[in-house]
């Protein structure tokens, strides 16, 4: 290996080409030109002594080399840009970058009223925003403040608890005008579902939870689901257009006059909380949007299912 430090712009590049598979994608997306895209991953091969991408006919394919050093190449990913939010601003001043992890239903749904609030307040704050129910590592500071639908275990977060968004089956009047109500789980067999398409690691953890503590909730092994989608978003958009019945958020359905609650007697738990980095307790705009995502989601169970804030897990 080259005695010579690459670059962070080369470690950058190579990212892009490892996501996009490609010099001219990696090259767009960084806003670069495809030569010096190019440039950058032969001065990194040439420093590091190895090849890392082979050409193929689907693009540039990564060699084990490049599979190793990505992990690493995405910490060094996160920390510049954790670096870069926690430059942003003047020192003491509520503004700057601050980025926020949350599900999409949650960031779609709910977050852009407190999002909007925030903005009113502090003209000069910056929100990013990341929709996945994928666990963006606080630690690694992926992620400045995360609304997190399981309990974050690691240690050196602030963690506050907000409530419990309750999950309930909900179906668009419309449908129940053909279809007609189901009045026990059994009857949902003869309705069209709508239901995950995948079972991520949290689905998964959700469903053997929600056995556990309600053995009455279907079994979800044995659901023939009529619509599948690995967005929860889009799963509420079906429910909206009457396409079948599905579970969404019991204070969300609340909102809408069109949404009818079925099978009242099951509930399931979504117990949700907010969490940063115990070290962002000194930065006054990750103080600030911590306290108005506790605050407004709160305020937003308060509103639309306050039954939701009488329960803790």
């Amino acid at each position: 290996m080259n005695s010579i430090e690459p670059s962070w712009d080369f470690y950058r590049t190579f990212l892009s080409v490892l996501r996009d598979g490609s010099l001219s994608a990696a090259a767009r997306e960084l806003g670069i030109t495809q030569p010096t895209a190019g440039r950058h991953i032969g001065a990194l091969e040439e420093t590091l002594g190895y090849q890392l991408f082979i050409r193929s006919p689907h693009g540039l394919m990564p060699t084990e080399a490049a599979l190793a050093l990505r992990p690493y190449a995405e910490n060094l990913a996160a920390t510049a840009s954790a670096l870069l939010r926690a430059a942003s601003g003047e020192v003491g001043k509520v503004e700057g970058s601050v980025r926020i992890s949350a599900a999409d239903i949650i960031g779609v749904e709910i977050l852009p009223d407190i999002i909007a609030g925030l903005q009113e307040k502090y003209p000069k704050l910056e929100i990013e925003l990341s929709l996945s129910d994928t666990i963006e590592d606080l630690v690694r500071r992926e992620a400045d403040i995360a609304v997190r639908m399981t309990e974050p275990l690691q240690e050196a977060l602030v963690i506050r608890y907000v409530g419990n968004m309750r999950l309930g089956f909900h179906a668009h009047k419309s449908y129940l005008a053909k279809a007609g109500t189901p009045q026990e789980k059994q009857d949902l067999d003869n309705h069209h579902l709508i239901g995950f398409d995948r079972k991520t690691p949290f689905i998964r953890g959700l469903l053997q939870k929600m056995r556990k503590d309600n053995p009455s909730i279907p079994d979800a092994e044995a659901i023939g689901f009529s619509i599948r989608a690995d967005s929860n978003l889009a799963q509420l958009s079906m429910i909206r257009a009457g396409a079948g019945i599905g579970v969404c958020q019991i204070g969300i359905a609340n909102r809408e006059d069109n949404l009818v609650r079925i099978l009242p007697a099951i509930e399931i738990p979504l117990y949700t909380w907010v969490a940063m980095h115990e070290n962002l307790r000194t930065s006054p705009k990750c103080r600030a949007v911590f306290s108005a995502l506790v605050d407004g989601l709160k305020g937003h169970l308060k509103q639309m299912d306050p039954e939701a804030l009488t329960h803790r897990p």
